[in-house]
């Protein structure tokens, strides 16, 4: 069992920067492969990024490629998501997940774990 809990977020000009932060509680968090993803009003929860479980490997949705950077820090029990260059589509509600197995780790159906949700707002 994983539980996950988030730090960061909030309401942010177009252009500017945040970081989240996911948390999780356990010895296991290092076995895990790790992912962001997003979710809008009427909108299906979509896919931002993600990381397995060494941090040697990351992934990223087509729309973040080149502005969002994901890492963790295995002694910390940590994920991040750097959001640099915010855009108002990059506006939804985000949420950390942990997944114990090989994915396909853009599907959320892969993962069992979730955190609450953070509000990130970006303003035009």
């Amino acid at each position: 069992q994983v539980q996950l809990v988030k730090s960061g977020g909030g309401l942010v000009q177009a252009g500017g920067s945040l970081r989240l932060s996911c948390a999780a509680s356990g010895r296991t968090f290092s076995i895990y492969n790790m992912g962001w993803f997003r979710q809008t009003p009427g909108k299906e929860r979509q896919f931002v990024a993600a990381i397995i479980s060494s941090g040697v490997n990351t992934y990223y949705a087509d729309s973040v490629k080149g502005r969002f950077t994901i890492s963790r820090d295995n002694a910390k029990n940590t994920v991040y998501l750097q959001m640099n260059s915010l855009k108002p589509e990059d506006t939804g509600v985000y949420y950390c997940a942990a997944l114990s197995g090989p994915g396909p780790l853009a599907d959320r159906n892969q993962y069992s774990f979730w955190g609450q949700g953070t509000q990130v707002t970006v303003s035009s």
